[in-house]
């Protein structure tokens, strides 16, 4: 590819972190990037954030039963244990310091402005009962359960009711337009 093809090609000014955490169903027994190895319910989070690749620089942070809070190009392999209930998610924070990666990877700064302009979190009710208190006011959009859409209103986040196995179609769908929105105005 020469310079010239190179400046066509439009990277996006804008940046998305999306979180999820891991799914029981491992695509392969290699060592692959966590992207590639999770399927099942983690496979919604993953068609948003391709879908969303021509709207911002998207970027995806899995909570691991195994490895804590890692980036979605973190080389891993299968593992015996994915955390499912408040108290699982409690042991691995014990063990792994899962918020305080969160904490800090939303709040990098380049200069005066967030590396991330939107947090996108898609995760269990009782993970994002833990996760909700590490996010910054104003950028996330949470694709929760209905318990929290006051907190997230108070808090200037949007919010979705989940729909689907973490996402849903009509969430994703209206996310990607919010997203668009967003850049349209920006």
């Amino acid at each position: 590819m020469n310079s010239e093809e190179c400046e066509k090609i439009k990277v996006p000014d804008k940046r998305v972190f999306v979180i999820t955490n891991d799914s029981a169903a491992f695509l392969t027994n290699k060592w692959v990037s966590a992207f590639d190895m999770f399927g099942g319910r983690m496979t919604e989070v993953k068609n948003l954030v391709k879908d969303l690749c021509n709207e911002a620089d998207v970027s995806l942070g899995i909570v691991s039963g195994r490895f804590g809070f890692i980036p979605a190009n973190y080389v891993v392999m299968p593992y015996p244990w994915v955390p499912e209930s408040k108290e699982d998610f409690e042991l691995l924070q014990s063990k792994r310091d899962f918020l305080g990666a969160i904490k800090t990877t939303v709040s990098i700064k380049v200069g005066e402005t967030y590396l991330y302009d939107k947090i996108i979190v898609c995760v269990p009710k009782v993970l994002f009962e833990m996760i909700k208190d590490v996010l910054p006011d104003g950028r996330v959009i949470a694709v929760t359960n209905p318990q929290f859409k006051e907190e997230c209103e108070r808090r200037g986040w949007s919010y979705y009711k989940r729909g689907g196995s973490r996402v849903g179609k009509k969430n994703a769908e209206a996310i990607i337009r919010e997203i668009e929105d967003w850049n349209a105005g920006a």
